[in-house]
């Protein structure tokens, strides 16, 4: 047991060293993390979070957490809403079972920056450059072939007998998928909502190039402390600024491993 929790123990801390080198540094001194590169804090600070307060009138971090708020979480209700029905139709009609979740899941393993010009000619024309609600979109259609899937997998795990039943007593589609399939569902749901929200806020590629002010996200609006003044990028800033950008996704994912590892892990095992 003592070798289980010690390797255990090892790996934790390689896959969190980048996180806990971010946070250590956040919490020095320039003069300090200069001087002590280690993970030890000889005179712990939060000056470096005030700092980025203090940078508001040039980079409004809050700004950029609320963008990549609402871009982020409608991004993934559009994805559910959009793939919940084609999952129903996958799962239970067998409609497109055989083409649409390879297409699918083969369109999202394209590097994104091949759609990249023609996204933003689009976007261009239809007066959707710098929007929350575009960005949005691309990240709903980013998400899109995760959530099909995951659904997919959900539904097929669903027994048979319950909708018969429910058609038995008179339900219509809708009712029995709205009535019966969703609440039954609703872990999926909300671990693929999740795992969507969590995708979307780690999207930098479309945010740098749909965004250039009012709809920047905050994966994009961090990179802008890094920018060199006064001599040299200031990393204790810059580390505070990473730290506060990736704690929403964090603590979401601390609430919700269970959910996520249950998705992830649907329809792995057939009885």
């Amino acid at each position: 047991m003592s070798l289980r929790v010690a390797v255990f123990a090892l790996a934790a801390f390689t896959f969190n060293f980048p996180l806990l080198a971010t946070v250590v540094t956040s919490l020095k001194g320039e003069a300090e993390i200069n001087e002590n590169p280690t993970l030890t804090i000889a005179a712990p600070t939060l000056d470096n979070y005030v700092q980025v307060q203090a940078a508001s009138d040039r980079f409004d971090i809050l700004h950029y957490l609320f963008n990549s708020i609402v871009a982020a979480g409608l991004g993934a209700a559009l994805a559910l809403m959009l793939a919940f029905p084609a999952a129903c139709a996958v799962a239970r009609s067998g409609i497109g079972a055989r083409w649409l979740p390879p297409i699918v899941t083969n369109l999202r393993a394209i590097p994104l920056i091949i759609f990249a010009i023609p996204i933003y000619l689009v976007y261009q024309g239809v007066h959707l450059l710098d929007t929350r609600i575009g960005l949005a979109l691309i990240l709903c259609l980013v998400n899109l072939p995760l959530v099909l899937v995951l659904l997919v997998d959900a539904l097929a795990d669903l027994p048979l007998a319950v909708e018969e039943a429910a058609r038995m007593d008179g339900a219509s589609t809708a009712a029995m998928m709205l009535n019966v399939v969703l609440p039954l569902t609703a872990p999926a749901i909300a671990s693929t909502l999740v795992l969507s929200f969590i995708y979307g806020w780690n999207e930098y590629l479309f945010g740098l190039m749909l965004t250039t002010e009012r709809a920047v996200p905050i994966t994009v609006g961090a990179s802008f402390f890094f920018s060199a003044s006064g001599g040299g990028i200031r990393w204790g800033v810059a580390a505070a600024v990473m730290v506060v950008s990736v704690l929403p996704p964090l603590v979401l994912s601390l609430f919700a491993y269970r959910f996520i590892g249950r998705a992830l892990t649907a329809g792995a095992v057939k009885g």
